[in-house]
């Protein structure tokens, strides 16, 4: 059913871009990436799956009125970027607090010294998440690593939730790090710890679902698909049992525009009264905001 009229959104994955093609943000995926096309072609490590990649121009100075004039033709009220994003455009928290608020990607090789460095973000920014990338990490550490440990119980002492990419990643880089199943020790082991996955999942969806229905501190968000190639599993335990444990995420400007994501989502087959919860109600919740 399409979105009822008057809902605002709280969109969980937007990044403002350091430069016109993130070289700086991406670089990072270079030393695990071996196809040429990938390494000689592309801008943006999945680009093969994204065709129009949003283009916010080659003055960085205009990305963040960019993306809030985005943000605003389509009622997105907040936004979860990077704390990277704050930090190389001091204008969003001078000047756009209201509108942003930040996660911080935890590299589990820095040790200790990540530790510190998490709690200085924290301490500066107020952070409202964590986030980790395994089969993006160099080298690869696991979601239920050992590594990962002391991160989890940070968050938990921080009482922020983390956000794990899960499934077959868009980078043509090894998967065995982020199988949907390591959540069940991660969410065994850290009973207060709220887990959200993101970018699908997939080919475990319907994993996905069992370990949502086991640990209530489990949760799915939408982010890097594009809301036609939502699964079917997922929407149909948002419209049965799992309307509190679907969060909406985008991915503008990194792979999908707010036009698209917005026009496609009036075609997903949501219930009514999933739809406020979904756009921003459960988000809210987890991230400790108003609902807008």
């Amino acid at each position: 059913m399409p979105i009822p009229k008057g809902l605002r959104a709280i969109d969980t994955h937007v990044n403002i871009p350091w430069s016109q093609h993130d070289d700086a943000r991406y670089g990072a995926f270079r030393g695990l990436q071996r196809d040429r096309e990938s390494l000689d072609s592309f801008t943006m490590p999945a680009q093969y799956m994204f065709r129009a990649i949003p283009d916010l121009g080659d003055d960085s100075s205009t990305y963040v009125g960019r993306v809030l004039k985005a943000m605003d033709k389509h009622d997105v009220a907040v936004a979860l970027i990077p704390a990277g994003d704050a930090i190389t455009y001091p204008e969003i928290v001078r000047d756009h607090a209201d509108r942003f608020v930040f996660q911080a990607a935890v590299d589990p090789n820095k040790g200790m010294d990540e530790i510190r460095r998490i709690r200085g973000i924290h301490a500066e920014y107020g952070l409202k998440g964590l986030s980790y990338f395994a089969s993006g990490s160099m080298p690869q550490v696991a979601i239920n690593g050992k590594e990962m440990y002391p991160f989890y119980a940070l968050a938990c002492e921080l009482e922020l939730p983390f956000f794990l990419n899960v499934g077959v990643p868009g980078p043509r880089i090894p998967l065995a790090t982020q199988k949907v199943e390591l959540l069940d020790e991660i969410c065994w082991f850290f009973p207060e710890l709220t887990v959200v996955m993101r970018h699908g999942g997939e080919p475990w969806e319907d994993m996905a679902v069992k370990l949502m229905l086991k640990y209530p501190n489990l949760y799915y968000s939408t982010s890097a698909f594009a809301p036609r190639h939502y699964p079917k599993a997922i929407i149909d335990y948002a419209n049965t049992r799992g309307a509190d444990k679907i969060i909406y995420a985008g991915y503008f400007a990194a792979g999908l525009s707010l036009d698209r994501i917005f026009a496609e989502l009036q075609d997903v087959p949501f219930k009514d009264e999933v739809w406020p919860k979904f756009l921003s109600g459960n988000a809210a919740k987890i991230l400790k905001l108003p609902v807008p």
